[in-house]
């Protein structure tokens, strides 16, 4: 699947996108969120708030996964604004990495500072409990591609981007530290980013593991790594909403992520709210 984006070259696309987000706001936004599986109810709540369904974004494509509303929500937490995607697009969906990525690159022309990236995840690491937060130290891409692949504009950013600190260290030192003032089970691992959309098999878990893998996912990396291209902060974190294949002696399936995601609702929007503040001052 490949999304109309228009023409011109994917600098003036993108930087149409963020013309159209601008329009909406007369606020500076510097601070953008990426809401995955049943996490979107943090921007339910923010203040002010316009709703732009993604269709009317030129560029954005359509998101077509249970627990994904498809929508950008500019608005405030406690004051400080903020842009949020409530669901995003995943390349399993057929979508090109271009597409996926394509409103990352939109917040970084909008003038986005910090991306947090969060997203859905299976526990790996057998001391993880189900409904844990893993703040994302670093990452695997397993998909099989990046999403920096294909013709390159300065524009964006370098040709080569370093990626030895993806998630900026004392940004998961902040969030860490608020979760653990509210008596969340905080972790920290390295999630692994694999192209989906089936689950992974026993063994496959088994690799993961060796290779060093706490979680394991179908997002956030592309993304993660075009921000850091642009040059924008990134702090990940992953809600463990599963445990992953052969880790407990049950079946996968999407409707346990979506009601993990509904139990932690409330802590995980908590912890948000704190982190925006922290980041706002």
């Amino acid at each position: 699947m490949t999304t109309d984006n228009g023409s011109g070259t994917l600098f003036d696309r993108v930087n149409t996108a963020a013309a159209t987000i601008r329009a909406q706001s007369s606020e500076e936004i510097r601070i953008a969120l990426v809401l995955g599986s049943g996490l979107g109810a943090f921007a339910d709540e923010l203040e002010e708030k316009v709703v732009l369904p993604y269709d009317r974004i030129p560029g954005f494509s359509h998101s077509t996964v249970e627990g994904h509303a498809g929508q950008l929500v500019i608005g405030k937490s406690g004051g400080v604004p903020v842009v949020a995607m409530q669901g995003r697009f995943h390349y399993y969906e057929g979508y090109s990495l271009e597409d996926v990525v394509f409103p990352i690159r939109t917040f970084g022309l909008l003038g986005v500072k910090t991306v947090v990236l969060t997203n859905a995840a299976g526990g790996i690491n057998v001391q993880f409990d189900k409904g844990a937060l893993m703040v994302i130290s670093d990452h695997l891409n397993l998909m099989g591609v990046s999403s920096l692949r294909g013709p390159h504009d300065e524009r964006f950013g370098a040709r080569f981007p370093d990626m030895t600190e993806v998630y900026a260290r004392d940004l998961q030192e902040m969030v860490v530290a608020e979760g653990h003032q509210m008596g969340l089970d905080m972790r920290r691992g390295i999630y692994a980013a694999l192209s989906g959309p089936s689950y992974e098999t026993p063994a496959e878990i088994r690799m993961l593991r060796t290779l060093g893998a706490d979680a394991v996912g179908m997002s956030t990396v592309p993304e993660a790594i075009v921000a850091r291209q642009m040059g924008m902060r990134v702090v990940g974190i992953s809600c463990i909403t599963n445990l992953a294949s052969g880790v407990a002696d049950q079946l996968i399936d999407h409707n346990e992520v979506m009601e993990t995601g509904a139990q932690v609702r409330v802590a995980f929007t908590e912890l948000l709210r704190r982190i925006i503040q922290r980041l706002g001052a």
